[in-house]
């Protein structure tokens, strides 16, 4: 279970790098691109440290879908960036995806 809370910190982590990215305006801005590049750093070493147990196909499609979500939430949060309809059915689509992904697969780690 620690594997899984390692994944979810990853993901936040990988979701603040990316919002703190857009707040440094193309690394023009101090303390968001270094913020930005902590959080990188600190979501890969996340990443890795759920990888012993948890497939990385599994690992990294919640990572995926569930950081699109948190992207959006922050780009409606940060930068009023508000999807649209065909967004919001990506987006649902993408985490329908993932959710069946980790409730039926049967992957194993090796």
């Amino acid at each position: 279970m620690l594997n899984y809370l390692f994944l979810l910190l990853a993901i936040f982590a990988e979701a603040a790098g990316t919002t703190f990215l857009k707040m440094s305006e193309q690394f023009t801005k101090l303390v968001p691109s270094i913020a930005s590049l902590i959080c990188y750093v600190a979501s890969l070493y996340l990443l890795s440290l759920c990888l012993r147990t948890i497939p990385i196909g599994i690992a990294y499609a919640t990572w995926s879908a569930l950081g699109i979500a948190l992207i959006t939430l922050s780009g409606i949060i940060f930068f009023k960036q508000i999807p649209d309809i065909g967004a919001i059915v990506g987006l649902f689509l993408i985490i329908s995806g993932v959710a069946v992904l980790n409730l039926f697969s049967k992957m194993d780690i090796h």
